[in-house]
């Protein structure tokens, strides 16, 4: 929906809240037409009900007001003494609309100075735990939002099993986008196994779009720094709107709102406006080789060639003496690995290792790889140079480099793209220049021949941002061994990262024992 539909999507809300509550308005004391005045109306309504007015900024923050929209419908009823089971249920299940019952046929009087004190200990725990779920929900939403490493695209840096928090203020953070969803679930509610949003996921036959109506613009708050290169990112993946996640094809057959789409996280290895070329997996920004930071470590494939009879576990052994743990077997005497140059140089002074090769890809043209189109003969190794959109930049459009926009143009900035011979048109227009709607990012994993990445989908937009990783609370090799060198360091940073988890363990020992002190002393 347009930011003009929603408004009007709003005022319809208004004057069905207001012809459902302006008499009991008036029973409490007020006029019937502060019913009716958008924001000014909640405003008396939590006068009303005995709330405080920041109540009112709640209802009108995405997926929290879901939580506190049935909160006020019941408040309301218990404000003019319907305080049984039966009014609560009746106020949840019909969405608020038995507020119409009270105003037009029920005999109900205001109760003024009502006490809100909860009258049991099940309703005391009903309403801390709604209120910690408000919490969770806005801190989940606009401060901190944790994450996991599913993947060793990012290895050294970050491993899998670190358990990271993601800021969402340092960019900015996105305002939810699906507003009739689940609290702090992103695409599938667990156990469950449903989606967490309301949607509409599937294209009809001759449609070229199929999206969710209650879907909010992008919108983002105000960040205190920009993405910079070689910074760690989490982000939506843009190529997450297709039914086969390997076929990055511009053709969209798959729909998912933009803040549902899967998250990943990478290294932004080029900015908006810098021209990016990849030679031999290293990365060159405008002319010059991307210096990495200190704690990076580039990882390529290699493959070892094996001599005399070596056991499994011994193989095993002798790669993690040397930090390699991604590896596997390509015959009975030859290993693929995933390793950076300096594990690669200790491992060549293996007495059983020998014949250490690196596996470039320096010719051949790989037909998965972005924009594929046969003008760009790219691979993941070889690739570019490629320019990246910068917002209010304007480029020379024809079909030749049509390949590396036609996505941007029609999918991320949602315009109508066609073409009729070597005529370019977009909304109806013939072009021959383009004017970006926003920025672009080039996203690439440290682990260069096992990460899918901007060398598969091409530009990730900025409105598909979703935070900067900060802190690793807790790390584990598997289910059982955990990392406690990790636990508690910081993502960002020079020099080896140092763990502050006896510092935090201390600190938090002497927080409780002060608490108890202070007790027993007042006791």
């Amino acid at each position: 929906m347009t930011i003009t539909q929603w408004l009007i999507f709003i005022l319809i809300i208004q004057i069905i809240h207001g012809l459902g509550t302006w008499k009991l308005y008036v029973k409490a004391g007020r006029q019937a037409w502060e019913a009716f005045i958008p924001v000014y109306n909640a405003v008396i309504l939590m006068k009303i009900i005995n709330r405080q007015w920041w109540w009112t900024i709640l209802l009108f923050v995405p997926i929290v007001n879901l939580i506190m929209l049935p909160v006020v419908w019941v408040e309301t009823a218990r404000s003019f003494g319907k305080n049984e089971y039966l009014d609560t249920f009746l106020a949840v299940v019909t969405l608020g609309f038995y507020n119409y019952y009270l105003n037009y046929v029920a005999d109900v009087t205001y109760v003024e100075n009502r006490d809100i004190n909860p009258k049991s200990s099940s309703g005391d725990w009903t309403s801390s735990i709604l209120f910690a779920i408000v919490a969770a929900t806005i801190v989940h939403t606009y401060f901190i939002q944790p994450f996991t490493i599913p993947s060793s695209s990012l290895e050294k840096s970050l491993l899998v099993g670190d358990f990271l928090f993601v800021s969402k203020f340092h960019y900015g953070a996105r305002v939810p986008m699906s507003t009739v969803a689940a609290p702090m679930v992103h695409d599938t509610i667990p156990i469950l196994k449903v989606k967490s949003y309301l949607y509409n996921d599937r294209l009809e036959e001759n449609k070229t779009s199929l999206k969710n109506k209650l879907q909010l613009p992008y919108m983002r708050l105000p960040g205190f720094e920009s993405i910079e290169r070689n910074d760690i990112v989490v982000f939506n993946q843009p190529a997450d709107t297709l039914l086969d996640m390997n076929d990055f094809t511009p053709d969209r057959n798959y729909y998912k709102p933009i803040d549902k789409k899967t998250n990943l996280v990478k290294r932004c290895v080029a900015i908006p406006g810098d021209s990016l070329e990849i030679i031999d997996g290293h990365v060159f920004i405008n002319g010059e080789k991307s210096q990495m930071p200190d704690r990076s470590k580039l990882q390529f494939l290699y493959s070892i060639d094996l001599k005399g009879n070596y056991s499994g576990a011994q193989i095993m052994n002798a790669l993690k003496r040397y930090d390699i743990t991604d590896f596997g077997m390509a015959s009975e005497t030859r290993l693929l690995v995933h390793a950076s140059d300096e594990a690669i140089q200790q491992a060549k002074n293996h007495p059983n290792f020998e014949n250490i090769t690196r596996q470039a890809n320096p010719k051949n043209i790989d037909g998965n790889v972005f924009p594929r189109a046969p003008q760009f003969p790219w691979n993941y190794d070889n690739f570019g140079p490629i320019y990246i959109p910068k917002e209010g930049e304007t480029i020379e459009l024809n079909m030749e480099v049509l390949p590396l926009y036609k996505r941007l143009i029609s999918e991320y900035e949602s315009n109508t793209l066609t073409t009729n011979g070597s005529q370019i048109i977009i909304n109806g227009q013939p072009a021959t220049s383009y004017t970006f709607k926003q920025d672009y990012y080039w996203m690439m994993g440290d682990n260069r021949n096992n990460s899918v990445d901007s060398r598969g989908w091409g530009y990730v937009p900025f409105d598909h941002v979703v935070g900067k990783p900060v802190f690793i609370w807790m790390s584990w090799d598997g289910l059982k061994n955990p990392r406690w060198e990790r636990w508690f360091t910081t993502v960002s940073g020079t020099g080896t990262a140092t763990s502050y988890l006896i510092p935090f363990v201390v600190l938090l020992l002497a927080w409780f024992g002060f608490n108890k002190w202070r007790k027993r002393k007042n006791a």
